[in-house]
């Protein structure tokens, strides 16, 4: 049976998953399949075959950058061998080091910002503390692109790369949700880059999935759901569409979330 990490999780409280669930639904105009509990991403993803997942929350607002930290890590705590973590900074958070230092502290993996949500563009000198506290100590999970909108997209997140080289950065959604062709173009190559395949595959063909994983290069796709919003089987299936080779397969499920996030020095491989 092949190995699964899903590297795209947001998980939420019980007592306010449903309403955040429902905002995120609202902020992309897309039904979600769940109510962003971390109970239910477990079953579904078990039923899916994952066997490990990368959990986070995003700070809307500074005040809820250490509730949401203390969250995950409490989470990651009770789910030992099943999940790691990343904690979050909100930008407006005026010493980033210091909770950079607490991740590191009580073992997240790296950070998750989503500029969008967060309404600070990527390469906003706020966002710019942040990057500069992380680089070369923890990598940086980001929501990059939306048409819609100008905080996360290819052009902003290009200045990141080049100013903090030895900065590692995720690049949710191909590096750049819903202009995935612009992303490829302008971003791929960069070494301090690997991306997600998470809310991209259901709006393209498998030829098109299959051209975009290989102009990043397997070695830097790592498989993601976006829990709450997706069926996970369906996601793993999209995956499998692509016509990949089993080496491919192997490094987009589970190989490159190992060797980023250290899944598997923490539960073996």
């Amino acid at each position: 049976m092949r190995q699964m990490i899903d590297a795209h999780c947001h998980i939420y409280p019980d007592k306010i998953a449903e309403k955040a669930t429902r905002a995120i639904g609202a902020f992309y105009h897309i039904p979600m399949h769940y109510d962003g509990r971390m109970e239910t991403m477990l079953r579904e993803g078990a039923a899916a075959g994952i066997g490990r997942y990368l959990v986070f929350s995003v700070a809307t607002k500074p005040t809820q950058t250490v509730s949401i930290n203390d969250y995950i890590v409490e989470t990651v705590a009770r789910h030992e061998g099943q999940m790691l973590g990343l904690g979050t900074i909100h930008p407006d958070n005026t010493e980033p080091g210091v909770h950079v230092e607490y991740m590191l502290a009580h073992g997240l993996r790296g950070v998750k910002l989503h500029p969008d949500i967060q309404g600070v563009a990527l390469d906003d000198p706020r966002c710019m503390r942040i990057f500069e506290a992380c680089e070369g100590r923890l990598p940086v999970l980001l929501h990059t692109g939306d048409r819609r909108f100008d905080y996360s997209n290819p052009n902003r997140l290009l200045p990141v790369l080049e100013r903090f080289p030895h900065l590692t950065v995720i690049g949710a959604h191909f590096g750049g949700y819903s202009v995935w062709q612009d992303a490829t173009e302008m971003l791929a190559g960069h070494e301090n880059l690997y991306v997600d395949c998470s809310s991209s595959l259901f709006a393209m063909s498998p030829e098109e999935g299959r051209r975009l994983v290989r102009a990043w290069g397997a070695d830097r796709v790592l498989f993601g759901t976006d829990y709450p919003m997706w069926n996970p089987t369906e996601e793993v299936a999209r995956v499998e569409a692509l016509g990949l080779t089993e080496e491919e397969n192997e490094q987009v499920f589970h190989r490159n979330a190992e060797k980023l996030f250290g899944f598997e020095s923490h539960f073996g491989a």
